[in-house]
């Protein structure tokens, strides 16, 4: 009788939490017995009791009072001696295939979705070479850049490929928030051997926004343990994050150290051809699920030139005309773009930085970034250097003092010696006129 009402509540527990919530908390208890408006059930260990009683109390009284209507509250007895389980199936460890109390994930985060371009191609491939198997050849794999680049959708793909194509791995996939909020809800339940028993115990730790760790020094300190015990047995790590390693502030040396010792990709700001095959590939997507809608000609061009900074406030800008679209039944045109996402267009005008100017001049030269800043007066440096001056002048409401104090404290005086001498070549120097105009385009791309 006991069994099938445990059983009853377990299968609707399920439904109701998600299989990876459901594996990890309900399915390791079993229900001994109801009396005196108790009920008392067995679980493998303290932690996992305590857990289930913060979070999960209330939903399991609910459905055992439909049977014991003086039913208030649950006790929990931690398995012992020979009745206890393997240590594989330890407290918070994930059965094969799961992933233990994810943050989670989203389906349509998968490899198939993910739109490939220049900017993002190296980390869409080291993401692939991760999830698809064999020897570790890179760990860890960190992968970085601004919010919206695709980070986390390469997280989740990489966790959904291993899903499907290697089921018996433990894989766990967390923000460092949750990792810092389990820590500390160990330490404070004294409870701090079961936390890394779990931590130390999966194929694959995958953790999400790992900036937020980021002078948490406790926080650090388990992370960076349990970072070393896991690449020490092979066991693969993936961390994301908003900037490279080395540029997380308030991280502690070690950590970044290494961080920096496996792959470290940068998801790079889209282009114009990158976010306008995203616009395609999302139009087909949301005429799957809204029906068809004729969209004009020029609306891809206009909002992958406009909505630069954000795929996702790009794909949200896409949904929301064609949901416009659908409920009004008329076709999609540049009119109703500039009208119905007026909020977006003004918030998502480029703003350009003096820092981002010296980076991209340094890239299309091909110099170092610290030899535009210093002293050196080379021919192959001045001249990258005078057209950065130039585009700081031209693409920025700095004044030229503030110019000149980004540009290794120079004068005011050498900064305007610089936009004028460019200014005189852009006349005759049909190759240097041709180099201004591209990186101008891709500074407001």
């Amino acid at each position: 009788m006991i069994a099938q009402q445990w059983s009853k509540v377990s299968k609707e527990l399920r439904q109701e939490l998600g299989e990876s919530s459901y594996k990890s908390w309900i399915e390791p208890l079993e229900l001994v017995g109801v009396e005196n408006g108790v009920a008392r059930l067995r679980a493998p260990s303290r932690f996992v009791g305590d857990w289930v009683k913060r979070n999960y109390h209330d939903k399991i009284v609910a459905r055992l009072r439909l049977d014991h209507a003086d039913l208030s509250q649950l006790e929990f007895a931690v398995e012992t001696g020979s009745a206890q389980r393997p240590a594989k199936a330890a407290p918070m460890v994930a059965e094969p295939g799961t992933i233990l109390e994810s943050a989670p994930l989203e389906t349509r985060y998968t490899f198939d979705n993910f739109v490939v371009g220049k900017p993002n191609e190296l980390a869409y491939a080291a993401a692939k070479r991760v999830a698809e198997g064999g020897p570790v050849t890179f760990n860890p794999l960190f992968l970085y850049g601004g919010v919206g680049l695709g980070k986390t959708h390469l997280m989740h793909a990489i966790a959904h490929e291993m899903q499907r194509t290697r089921p018996e791995l433990q894989v766990l996939y967390l923000s460092a928030e949750q990792f810092m909020y389990r820590f500390v809800q160990a330490l404070r339940d004294r409870q701090i051997m079961d936390f890394k028993s779990l931590f130390r115990s999966v194929d694959v730790l995958m953790v999400d926004d790992v900036q937020f760790i980021s002078g948490k020094d406790s926080t650090q300190e388990e992370f960076f343990h349990t970072f070393n015990a896991l690449v020490d047995q092979n066991k693969q790590v993936i961390i994301s994050a908003d900037r490279a390693p080395g540029e997380i502030k308030d991280l502690e040396e070690r950590i970044t150290s290494r961080m920096q010792s496996g792959l470290v990709v940068d998801l790079h700001p889209t282009n114009y051809e990158l976010r306008l095959g995203i616009l395609h590939r999302k139009a087909a997507t949301f005429a799957e699920t809204l029906g068809p809608v004729r969209v004009g000609d020029g609306v891809f061009e206009f909002l992958a030139h406009r909505i630069t900074n954000n795929v996702r406030v790009l794909e949200g800008a896409l949904q929301r005309l064609f949901a416009f679209s659908n409920l009004i039944g008329q076709e999609i045109t540049l009119d109703m773009a500039q009208d119905c996402l007026s909020d977006l267009l003004r918030s998502s005008d480029r703003r350009v930085t003096v820092e981002e100017i010296q980076r991209k001049v340094s890239e299309h030269f091909n110099i170092r970034l610290s030899d535009m800043l210093g002293p050196k007066r080379a021919r192959n440096i001045a001249r990258p250097r005078q057209i950065a001056m130039y585009l700081a002048k031209d693409l920025t409401s700095r004044s030229l003092p503030e110019i000149g104090r980004r540009f290794g404290g120079r004068d005011h005086t050498t900064i305007l010696y610089g936009v004028r001498k460019v200014e005189e070549l852009l006349v005759t120097d049909n190759q240097l006129a041709e180099d201004v105009d591209l990186l101008r385009r891709l500074l407001q791309s």
